[in-house]
């Protein structure tokens, strides 16, 4: 059996901790015989191998009782640049506990799973549903709507060394003041209703219109204004942080991202600059 969960690219702008896509680069978990004790094979230097991994301590969260396996895994999701690597081997490990803890969770269930065990829908839960999301997790409760995202191509330009989501979420104000809150909820509001609409034009101004994170994380990614300032030369819709960051997720017109990766390595950044597409299925499961 093999588990196959897609990277997440949360936020997008203005969105902060409610929108968030999913995105064809994958970990992918395989189970392969029983064993006297879990023991997971990978190649990420520093990752653990037994069961305090975070998938196999996330299934057992679940079904402590389930009996343990040999597990293989393998990700091109990079760890700690802001494209749910945390979040799809919590994805991972839900499903693994659903399909060998007999647990047969709907996917609501592991929607609400995910996000009280994460803390943030718009990170796990484009894992699961594929596509775009739109989440709250208010009072306890998670609310979420999925719907298609208008055709269209994706650079990520992922800098080489890593931000971690602590450092990123430290930057952050306590609270903003009321007036400055409300443009922020406009702005969201009018990014949302664009895609709903497939006018990705609109959409990308608003997403580079940001009010919530983004200017205090700009310290700590001063790439993010060099992408931008290459907007009227290069004609994307829009670049944004990518989670927490570093990474810059660029949004172009369909067509058009081979020659946007092109013109952004120009800017020759300490970065890996790939084309990627939205993944429509989330997470899959494969006999």
């Amino acid at each position: 059996m093999k588990i196959k969960v897609p990277a997440t690219s949360a936020n997008l702008g203005p969105g902060f901790d409610s929108c968030g896509l999913a995105l064809n680069l994958y970990l992918e978990l395989e189970i392969l015989e029983e064993a006297p004790s879990w023991e997971i094979s990978h190649t990420i230097a520093g990752l653990p191998t037994d069961e305090t991994n975070m998938i196999i301590a996330t299934a057992l969260t679940l079904a402590p009782e389930m009996v343990p396996h040999k597990l293989r895994m393998t990700s091109d999701i990079p760890p700690a640049r802001g494209l749910g690597s945390s979040s799809a081997a919590i994805v991972a490990g839900i499903e693994l506990a659903s399909e060998l803890g007999g647990l047969s969770f709907s996917q609501e269930e592991k929607i609400r799973i995910a996000t009280e065990m994460e803390g943030h829908p718009d990170n796990v839960a484009p894992a699961i549903c594929g596509d775009l999301v739109v989440a709250a997790f208010v009072d306890e409760q998670v609310t979420c709507v999925t719907h298609h995202f208008a055709p269209c191509d994706f650079v990520a330009v992922i800098p080489r060394k890593e931000l971690l989501t602590s450092e990123g979420r430290s930057v952050l104000p306590a609270s903003l003041p009321y007036g400055e809150a409300v443009k922020a909820s406009a702005v969201s509001n009018v990014m949302v209703a664009a895609l709903l609409s497939d006018d990705l034009k609109t959409a990308g101004q608003a997403m580079m219109q940001d009010k919530w994170h983004e200017p205090y994380r700009a310290e700590l990614v001063p790439h993010l204004q060099l992408i931008r300032d290459l907007q009227p030369a290069l004609g994307f819709h829009a670049a944004f942080l990518s989670g927490a960051g570093p990474t810059v997720l660029v949004l172009t017109a369909e067509g058009t991202g081979t020659a946007v990766a092109e013109g952004l390595r120009d800017l020759s950044l300490d970065a890996d600059i790939l084309q990627l597409s939205l993944d429509t299925q989330g997470v899959q499961v494969h006999a």
